[in-house]
């Protein structure tokens, strides 16, 4: 078993309230050959005093007590200051299963015998739904089951549908001599700010040595709806900004392999069906954010692609001002019926029944109607 040190970032900001969780399940992995670094971004909480009682009973820990900077910042701290052979992120506000590091490592530890080590080791994750409420499920994430890759290690491409969905940077390991000869951090941006979006590329699009194994150990706090449509009307364009982020990152790579394009057409696809749920395209500023993301996508991509509904090719279409082809909507359909024969063995028939109510009854403004 590999003895390798695992470096721990942890970028912390008004945590207080998840903070013990998320502390108790990093000390108590059954992988002890940790540096877990806890780096304070400014909280005016009780964090930082949090932090120092655990610091005093594990010499493991590394407290980093520093003025507010923003989530990516933060994380490229971290980095700097980390000194293990791989990097782990940590948000504050969720919590990993004790034996996340050694299977990791014991995964890992198989390519390296066998002369092709891995930069990253991926997983899945745990979705904690409605969390803090008696609603609360511990849920599989959207790509459990889903990862097939036809060999191991490999690259993106051949396993692009980890691009469509949640970035989930933290269910995974990073070899640090990776990011750092590739040169890649954090974007950043003040607040929180989704630099978890860039990165995900940046990382994901750089190595053809990639392993995958289908068992989650991460637990990630989701966002109530509550908070999720605040946040649609406080950060609108947000998402859209991270979006072009990453295409952003796909140009500067060269990156022109369909099948990473079109995932990354999905997610934005994704992002802005969310932000159109709240904030319609009467907006202006709405309507021109969506206009120039489309400009980037390739029309003969996104006209292609069953995946994308004929409602969002048509309002592809229009804010582009091009002709609509005619769409056939019946691998459409076929698509949405394996979605669900999926989401009920994924999250069970009462998830499924609550996810395919929510599709129907925002599908018209999802897609811009």
């Amino acid at each position: 078993m590999s003895e390798s040190l695992v470096s721990i970032i942890v970028p912390i900001y008004n945590a207080g309230p998840y903070l013990e969780q998320c502390l108790d399940s990093i000390v108590g992995q059954t992988y002890d050959n940790l540096e877990i670094i806890l780096l304070n971004d400014g909280s005016t909480d009780n964090s930082l005093s949090i932090m120092q009682r655990y610091a005093a009973n594990d010499n493991r820990i590394k407290i980093i007590d520093k003025q507010n900077q923003g989530y990516g910042a933060t994380c490229n701290r971290g980095l700097t200051e980390a000194t293990g052979t791989w990097i782990s992120i940590v948000e504050p506000d969720d919590w990993i299963e004790p034996g996340m590091y050694s299977d990791m490592l014991a995964f890992e530890e198989g390519f390296a015998q066998a002369g092709t080590p891995l930069d990253i080791v991926k997983t899945p994750y745990w979705r904690i739904w409605m969390p803090d409420t008696k609603q609360q499920r511990k849920l599989n994430c959207s790509y459990k089951n889903r990862i097939h890759p036809g060999r191991q290690p490999f690259a993106i491409a051949d396993a692009a549908h980890l691009l469509c969905h949640h970035p989930s940077i933290w269910s995974a390991i990073y070899r640090k001599s990776f990011l750092d000869d590739r040169g890649i951090r954090f974007k950043e941006i003040p607040g929180a700010g989704w630099a978890d979006n860039p990165f995900l590329v940046e990382t994901l699009c750089q190595t053809d040595r990639i392993g995958y194994f289908d068992t989650a150990y991460y637990c990630y706090r989701e966002e109530t709806p509550e908070k999720s449509k605040n946040f649609a009307h406080t950060n609108t364009l947000l998402p859209l900004e991270r979006w072009n982020d990453m295409m952003d990152v796909l140009e500067r790579l060269n990156v022109t392999d369909e099948r990473i394009l079109r995932a990354h057409n999905s997610r934005g696809f994704t992002y802005l069906s969310g932000i159109i749920e709240e904030v319609d395209l009467t907006h202006d500023d709405v309507r021109a954010a969506a206009k120039h993301m489309f400009e980037r996508m390739d029309a003969n991509l996104v006209f292609g692609d069953n995946e994308v509904s004929p409602g969002m090719k048509h309002l592809y279409a229009n804010l582009r001002g091009i002709p609509c082809p005619k769409i056939n909507s019946l691998p459409h359909m076929i698509g949405l019926i394996g979605q669900g024969v999926y989401n009920l063995k994924n999250t069970g028939i009462v998830n499924t029944l609550f996810a395919t109510k929510n599709y129907l009854v925002k599908r018209n403004r999802r897609e811009g109607k």
